[in-house]
């Protein structure tokens, strides 16, 4: 898992093929853990998943209509395919990635 210390570096990694993004923030309960089942998800599967804390970066926060954390946006190529709201399970979020 990829903390984005950057929005460049954002801009950068959702250009590639199928990157899952998760906005989260440190004192979100829910975000907490979504984070450990997204660890168990990436050692399963193909799939990268990169981390923004909205805390950190409001304009992304702003710029990709985030009202409610967590959420996920799945990118291919740096356009959205799919995205959720709220916590998820481990099957909820394997299900999600299926194309």
């Amino acid at each position: 898992m990829k903390y984005i210390k950057s929005v460049s570096e954002f801009n950068e990694e959702i250009k590639k093929d199928n990157v899952l993004v998760d906005f989260y923030a440190d004192w979100c309960g829910p975000c907490q853990m979504l984070g450990q089942v997204l660890e168990e998800v990436e050692k399963e599967s193909n799939i990268e998943i990169i981390k923004v804390n909205t805390d950190d970066f409001l304009s992304l926060a702003r710029d990709y209509k985030i009202m409610s954390i967590p959420a996920i946006k799945l990118f291919s190529k740096g356009n959205i395919v799919k995205e959720k709201v709220g916590f998820m399970t481990k099957d909820e979020v394997l299900k999600f990635l299926e194309k």
